[in-house]
């Protein structure tokens, strides 16, 4: 690797990092982790600015090397998919559901053996997780944010903004190291380690063809024709940003259009009036808005679509019994614990075990959800709890 690409200032044996371009810079890099047991790997992504997101910089840091890859010139990253998949080697990530889901929609790589130091953190109880305020209070490190929300697509990429992502990553591996031996003190690293070996599995969301209403808030509280109108905006909003390459909530916001919906504005003017756009938002968008709108209108009433319900069966008294008894002892146990309860099980968990009414540990087997760890810390205690004062004689 030239010296040209070597960089002074962030993480390193040295104190610097290097910036890869090149395949081969790639390769030489890894060849250079040989042995490694533990890799500290971030990422920095463009989806405040951009209409298909991307990962935009990997940083990567053992003990003694630093890199930032930058992947908008590497174009062929097959070179990690190896050590990301190596088993024998930890891959240490802070907050790392969308970076594993990120890394697997633009590369198909695969994050095996992941230690997340959030995830270890909120099991040791810290309230602040963020990795910004676990590095000030392990480390008196602060982290500059003045670049969290810039657009990491631009080239040539800024060397402060490189010196703030290879930062990112340089403690990374003493942090988990401090975390993992508390954990251990505590009899909870088997726990974290459960965390994450589920939480490598992710994987991101795909459409399934289901309406883009339902990932809108609010949308369940509108009538047929509207929820039609609301679909019919949505799908030409992605047309507006996919042209203009930038994310669909800034081209029109979600409240803009649930307004316009609930409105069905059919002409320029009754639009205007509705006050909810800038003159530019107007200017631009104005005439498809209403085009949108018509369109809808005018179609036949039994085309406009309705917003799926799921049928839930109301509880039956001793259920909500239960529920309340659970909820109790899962307050109960976090407060032991000094967890948040969620961690413990949360309320879908407990609404499956109330309608099972276990009456062994053994049996939450049954609750797909429910960690191991859990069921093993906690399970008697649920059983326990459940079987007091005769609660058993109704099992509706």
């Amino acid at each position: 690797m030239n010296q040209t690409d070597v960089r002074q200032g962030a993480a390193g044996e040295t104190g610097g990092y290097w910036l890869i371009e090149t395949t081969a810079d790639l390769e030489e890099f890894i060849s250079r982790l040989n042995g490694i047991t533990r890799l500290a790997v971030d990422m920095e992504a463009d989806s405040l600015h951009h209409f298909r997101e991307q990962v935009c910089l990997i940083q990567l840091a053992s003990r003694t090397h630093s890199a930032v890859v930058d992947p908008l010139k590497v174009r062929d990253l097959s070179p990690l998919a190896p050590i990301f998949r190596d088993p024998s080697v930890q891959k240490i990530l802070h907050g790392s559901d969308y970076d594993i889901r990120s890394f697997y929609r633009d590369f198909h790589f695969e994050i095996v053996n992941l230690f997340d130091t959030e995830i270890a953190c909120r099991f040791l109880g810290v309230k602040s997780f963020g990795l910004g305020a676990v590095l000030q209070d392990r480390f008196d490190v602060t982290l500059d944010k003045r670049f969290q929300k810039k657009d990491w697509t631009q080239r040539p990429l800024p060397e402060e903004m490189a010196e703030y992502a290879a930062r990112d990553v340089k403690y990374l591996i003493p942090l988990a190291e401090m975390l993992e031996a508390e954990l251990d003190a505590l009899g909870r690293l088997w726990w974290v380690r459960e965390e994450c070996e589920l939480l490598s599995r992710v994987r991101p969301a795909n459409g399934n063809g289901n309406p883009l209403f339902l990932k809108v808030k609010g949308a369940g509280k509108l009538e047929s024709r509207a929820l039609g109108i609301l679909e019919a905006l949505l799908e030409q909003r992605l047309v507006w940003a996919e042209r203009k390459d930038r994310p669909p909530f800034k081209v029109l916001g979600n409240r803009v259009l649930l307004a316009v919906a609930e409105a069905a504005p059919r002409s320029a003017s009754a639009l205007k009036q509705l006050g909810i756009l800038s003159p530019a938002q107007y200017g631009m968008y104005g005439d498809g808005i209403v085009a949108a709108v018509r369109d809808i209108v005018n179609k036949d009433p039994d085309a406009w679509p309705s917003y799926p319900r799921t049928v839930t069966q109301r509880p039956s008294g001793a259920v909500v019994n239960r529920i309340g008894k659970l909820k109790a002892l899962r307050e109960s146990v976090a407060k032991d614990l000094q967890l948040e309860g969620s961690l413990i099980f949360n309320n879908a968990m407990i609404h499956d075990i109330a309608v099972m009414n276990p009456t062994s540990s053994d049996a939450l087997k049954d609750v797909a959800a429910l960690r191991n760890w859990a069921r093993e810390v906690v399970g008697d205690r649920i059983v326990t709890c459940l079987a007091r004062r005769g609660n058993r004689s109704r099992r509706t």
